[in-house]
């Protein structure tokens, strides 16, 4: 993983936590937004599954940088924001961040968005997650209505791979847990954005919130 934030104190506590023992590798630290095309650039194709993204750095801030890592086709970026930081917040999910993590929150949980957003997955902290969810609604493409309406199209498997999804869930994560294929969960992800017109798993996410698949802080 690439570590970027302008305080050392932070990336020193990042460090502290995201140990090589505990299966973490950190290959990269940046100090400012400007820095991370090129250091990933460097590492090459594959070498880096995910970057831990402070937004308010003093010259790149995190939401430009993250914009270049997802047009870039670059490793899926867990963003650390504040509570009270919507605009950023906002900024940061227009940019393409695959996941939302408070400064303050527990070791535990930072450990576990890391893992999550690494795999595939996508993780929204219970504390800012109606925020998010309404931020994403203020400017996403609505999605195409099904003609069964709601979630009638999606079969018993589907809808377990959608609350699945919508709990951050990787597609490793979801085939352990359903005892499926890889494979298998990718097909099911295909065919449910295709039957609810969906074009990617945030807008998955936002569904299943909208129709009470799943609740926020489940």
């Amino acid at each position: 993983m690439v570590l970027v934030d302008d305080q050392e104190l932070v990336r020193s506590g990042l460090r502290r936590i995201l140990r090589r023992r505990d299966g973490f590798d950190i290959v990269a630290e940046c100090t400012d937004g400007a820095e991370v095309p090129a250091t990933l650039d460097g590492l090459g194709a594959g070498g880096v599954d995910v970057v831990v993204m402070d937004l308010r750095m003093r010259s790149v801030d995190g939401i430009t940088a993250t914009r270049a890592v997802v047009e870039a086709a670059g490793p899926p970026v867990l963003a650390l924001t504040t509570f009270d930081d919507d605009e950023m917040l906002s900024g940061a999910l227009r940019a393409g961040a695959a996941g939302f993590l408070l400064k303050d929150s527990s070791a535990d949980d930072l450990i576990r968005a890391v893992r999550t957003v690494a795999e595939g997955g996508s993780w929204l902290d219970p504390a800012v997650t109606g925020r998010v969810l309404d931020r994403f609604r203020s400017f996403a493409p609505a999605p195409v209505a099904p003609a069964g309406g709601g979630v009638d199209p999606l079969t018993a498997r589907e809808l377990e791979v959608l609350r699945a999804i919508a709990g951050g869930r990787s597609n490793g994560e979801i085939a352990a847990e359903l005892v499926i294929s890889e494979l298998t969960v990718k097909s099911h992800v295909g065919r449910i954005f295709t039957k609810l017109g969906l074009r990617d798993r945030p807008a998955a996410i936002v569904y299943a919130y909208d129709h009470g698949l799943v609740s926020p802080g489940s």
